[in-house]
């Protein structure tokens, strides 16, 4: 129903929804074609929809804190006015390229390595940029700033995650471990960012109708 798993125990968090690819629902299993997400946009988008509206007219909703945006506004700010004099758009510039030739469409664990060694080392600069556009209406170079970060937590998710999935499975190709591995690797990832270092763990796949086969052309 459109409602946020948050641990391995399936519990979720009360309020929170998602739909489409940001909710990660796995109706195409690990093999889903890019942009083929309308199951996931008009199956789940209705469900959560709908969802959540009973829940509003039913839950006792808890009251906001007095200020919900002055943690967000303060990060903006400290890019905003950054006087590190390293640029957003190198940075994300050196993250493409990086994940593009380590944790592309093949992948071993020394090129997955090398590229979460590269985005730690990005992260790190990461604190020192600095941006031309100082203003407050429609600064895109701000906007792309504060891209670069949410996007360096993703390819480190991503990274992480298919640094400890030791088998090939879906669009996740190891070339030093071709083969699937259902024995120990028929789970979902779940990777959780605690202060600046990544938890993973795992929780089960549930089987209907259709058992997993391998992919083959």
């Amino acid at each position: 129903d459109g409602q946020v798993v948050i641990d391995a125990e399936n519990r979720v968090l009360p309020g929170l929804y998602a739909a489409g690819e940001v909710a990660c629902v796995s109706v195409h299993g690990a093999n889903r074609l890019g942009t083929n997400s309308l199951v996931d946009l008009v199956v789940f988008g209705r469900r959560a929809g709908n969802h959540m509206a009973n829940f509003c007219q039913t839950s006792e909703l808890l009251p906001l804190p007095k200020n919900p945006a002055e943690k967000v506004i303060a990060g903006f700010e400290a890019i905003r006015t950054g006087t590190g004099g390293i640029k957003a758009f190198n940075l994300r510039q050196e993250m493409q390229q990086s994940m593009t030739k380590n944790v592309g469409v093949f992948r071993t664990e020394e090129t997955l390595t090398k590229g979460l060694e590269d985005l730690q080392n990005i992260r790190a600069r990461f604190a020192d940029i600095e941006i031309d556009d100082k203003g407050m209406l429609f600064n895109t170079d701000l906007l792309e700033a504060w891209e670069l970060g949410c996007l360096l937590d993703l390819a480190e998710i991503t990274t992480v995650s298919a640094l400890a999935r030791t088998e090939s499975r879906g669009a996740h190709a190891r070339d030093d471990y071709k083969d699937r591995n259902d024995e120990n690797w028929l789970k979902h990832t779940l990777c959780f960012k605690e202060g600046d270092a990544y938890r993973l763990d795992y929780k089960p796949v549930t089987l209907g109708r259709y058992e997993p086969k391998p992919r083959v052309y």
